[in-house]
């Protein structure tokens, strides 16, 4: 329906704008267009595309309106207007049809034919993928890079619901093409608020109040020690849905020693970075199981009934074999400590007080206290223990190098997205070695 050459002039331009696409304005440029089906014609139409650019394969949703059509849903939606496309119904505008309350429903009718909705309205949050809530009780999760196979966060979740594990949302429907999952529907859970807003709501309280973090009014130390312990449960039930197996600390080690090589040198020590890891090889691991394995306060959300947990697609730059092999609950526990290590610092940031000494003083008791109350509550879980290493200081050496490896990933996310941000991981790493160096 789309003249080819006018969407991939548009495409070169729009694949970089986008935060879900992993690749530059050369690769995104050299892309080339894999399919295109049309699901609506018709004004306005629907056309669903894949495209393969830097090695991977993305997906679109693409909405078309004829050019005089004045659509006011456009205003202020740059980044999801492809521009102006030839087709055979004759010149017109193409976007991201998620913007499209007229559009959207059709996409959740490929994985709930016949579904009524209302209302839809796009998520703003998400990073590597894009949401879409439909009435405020569905929420559609369009994947933008397409995995051959089974999608982790489609089947982990499927996996934790199986075996009774009831902190992640109710899954409903799959959209597939073959093998390949395109978008899951989920139950929209309504009142839900991440975890890294009320992290940031709790140290604004402390900064205000200039207490003791557990005696501010917005103390998050029991909200920490019962997400400790949502964790732990999580791990036990993937332990039950995928297994548990044999621990390989060298392979862990490898894997981090891999990614280690494609952060940029300059910005780390890189031998004392690897000592840590070397020590990674010789401990006693515990067990290896499937892991979340991009866990931060993002990806956990209270609502009235409790934690839940979302998104097990793993770490978007870590290639998938990685991200769904078994490792230890460790690599979890380390995501979610450095997450309250960024809350602390971005809280700094946001609300103004870089110079402010005392700030920064309580900062560091926030996010003592905090990582303390998830760890006792993650260890205090009947049955956990069996999983990870039996000796202290065996367990002790595995977090720590799980810690460094998830603080390398962000030095190397942050020079490439957020160079102003890159100092936050950066102490972090020269922390983790003071602290190696006194075991």
């Amino acid at each position: 329906m789309i003249d080819e050459r006018t969407l991939q002039a548009a495409l070169a331009d729009h694949l970089p704008r986008q935060r879900w696409f992993a690749g530059d304005q050369d690769s995104a440029g050299a892309h080339s267009v894999v399919s295109m089906t049309v699901l609506k014609s018709g004004w306005p139409a629907l056309v669903h595309v894949v495209v393969e650019a830097a090695g991977r394969r993305w997906q679109l949703a693409i909405g078309l309106r004829a050019i005089d059509a004045h659509d006011s849903f456009l205003d202020g939606k740059g980044d999801a207007v492809l521009g102006l496309v030839e087709t055979t119904q004759g010149p017109a505008m193409a976007y991201d049809a998620v913007i499209d309350s007229e559009l959207a429903p059709l996409l959740l009718a490929q994985a709930m034919p016949g579904a009524a909705v209302d209302r839809s309205r796009p998520m703003g949050a998400d990073q590597s993928n894009t949401s879409v809530v439909f009435d405020e009780r569905l929420i559609l999760k369009l994947f933008r890079k397409l995995e051959d196979g089974p999608n982790p966060d489609v089947e982990t979740t499927r996996g934790l619901l199986g075996v009774g594990f009831d902190h992640v949302a109710p899954l409903l429907a799959e959209w597939r093409d073959g093998a390949v999952h395109l978008a899951v529907v989920n139950e929209f859970l309504v009142g839900a608020v991440d975890g890294f807003q009320l992290a940031l709501t709790s140290l604004r309280d402390l900064y205000d109040a200039r207490v003791k973090p557990n005696e501010a009014g917005g103390d998050f130390g029991p909200e920490a020690r019962r997400l400790g312990g949502v964790t732990a449960r999580m791990h036990l039930a993937m332990s039950t849905a995928f297994a548990t197996t044999p621990a390989d600390p060298s392979a862990w080690a490898d894997d981090m020693l891999e990614h280690l090589a494609r952060v940029p040198s300059d910005r780390l020590d890189v031998s004392a970075v690897c000592a840590v890891y070397d020590r990674l090889r010789a401990v006693h691991p515990g067990l290896a199981i499937r892991v979340h394995g991009d866990y931060h306060l993002g990806q956990v959300v209270r609502t009235d009934a409790g934690w839940y947990v979302l998104d097990f697609e793993g770490e978007p730059a870590r290639p998938l074999a990685e991200r769904t092999r078994p490792s230890s609950p460790l690599r979890d526990v380390a995501g979610m400590l450095r997450s309250l290590h960024y809350a602390s610092e971005v809280a700094i940031r946001d609300f103004g007080y870089a110079d402010d000494p005392e700030a920064h003083e309580l900062a560091s008791d926030w996010e003592r206290r905090n990582a303390l109350s998830f760890l006792k509550g993650y260890n205090e879980t009947e049955g956990i223990a069996v999983l990870l290493p039996p000796v202290e200081t065996d367990h002790a050496t595995t977090l720590l190098a799980f810690l460094l490896d998830k603080a390398v990933y962000e030095v190397g996310y942050e020079a490439s997205h957020r160079p102003d941000w890159v100092g936050i991981p950066q102490s972090a790493v020269r922390r983790i070695l003071e602290e190696a160096a006194l075991t």
